[in-house]
């Protein structure tokens, strides 16, 4: 099942499987309940959804990211970087790298624009299986994420992160959100179009991941309350080189399993 949102009537309303559920359902709502009382929910939804598709969160919840889980993403982070140990210590660790990413009323959906800092030189996307969570840290399901990330902030120096990952059209999050308590291995791939040409394409899978999901989860959770659930992204095995950079006018389109996310870039 997917559970997408969608501009109806001038709300927002959530669907089921293309199915409208009732006017007042929320997500918060959904992820603070058990399964069972999801499913007696899902059972009332009625007629067919339309209108435009919208992010598939909430304004008041959270989307958070998770760094170095795939070697691939160890590798370039240690070429960017002035302090490339720091990376391997990461990896390495038994605690997991986990950041704040992005409020949800500042998330973009599917065919929405995304960004790149215009005080940025080298600018990539970063595709990623991401984690809804409920409010007890329980995996309910998965979405496609776009964590859009200047390499060329980070590398000066790690603290400079949130600069980095955390700025206006940064997120994006979509079409909607596959329904599972166990994603298994998902493959993920990532194409570029530029001026009507692929200026880049790639493909990983979370089988490469050196951490689980429920492990992220668990850490996430450690000493935080998310009474309306959140959104955790699992990380990116899939990094352009340095010679690449997105740019104004870039098509940028995200595959996580049966879900694809498409965003110009602004």
């Amino acid at each position: 099942m997917i559970l997408t949102r969608h501009l109806h009537d001038l709300a927002a309303r959530w669907a089921i499987d293309g199915r409208l559920l009732p006017q007042e359902t929320t997500l918060a709502a959904l992820l603070s309940v058990s399964s069972d009382e999801r499913e007696r929910l899902f059972e009332r939804a009625g007629e067919s959804a339309g209108g435009t598709l919208l992010p598939p969160i909430e304004d008041g919840q959270e989307v958070w990211a998770s760094g170095v889980t795939y070697r691939r993403s160890l590798v370039e982070r240690e070429a960017e970087s002035v302090v490339a140990d720091v990376y391997a210590r990461v990896y390495e660790a038994d605690r997991p790298e986990l950041f704040f990413k992005s409020l949800g009323f500042r998330v973009k959906g599917h065919r929405e624009a995304i960004r790149v800092r215009g005080d940025s030189a080298w600018n990539v996307p970063e595709p990623e299986l991401t984690l809804v969570l409920d409010a007890r840290g329980r995996i309910v399901g998965y979405t496609a994420g776009n964590d859009v990330s200047s390499r060329s902030i980070e590398g000066e120096n790690p603290l400079y992160l949130p600069q980095a990952k955390c700025y206006e059209g940064s997120c994006a999050l979509g079409p909607g959100i596959v329904l599972t308590d166990d994603p298994g291995e998902v493959p993920i791939d990532l194409a570029i179009r530029r001026e009507g040409s692929e200026a880049f394409a790639g493909s990983a899978s979370t089988a490469q991941m050196k951490r689980g999901y429920r492990e992220l989860a668990e850490y996430l959770f450690r000493e935080m309350r998310f009474r309306a659930g959140a959104f955790l992204m699992t990380g990116t095995g899939i990094v352009p080189g340095p010679e690449f950079t997105l740019q104004s006018g870039d098509a940028v389109r995200v595959t996580v399993g049966e879900l694809t996310l498409e965003n110009d870039v602004a």
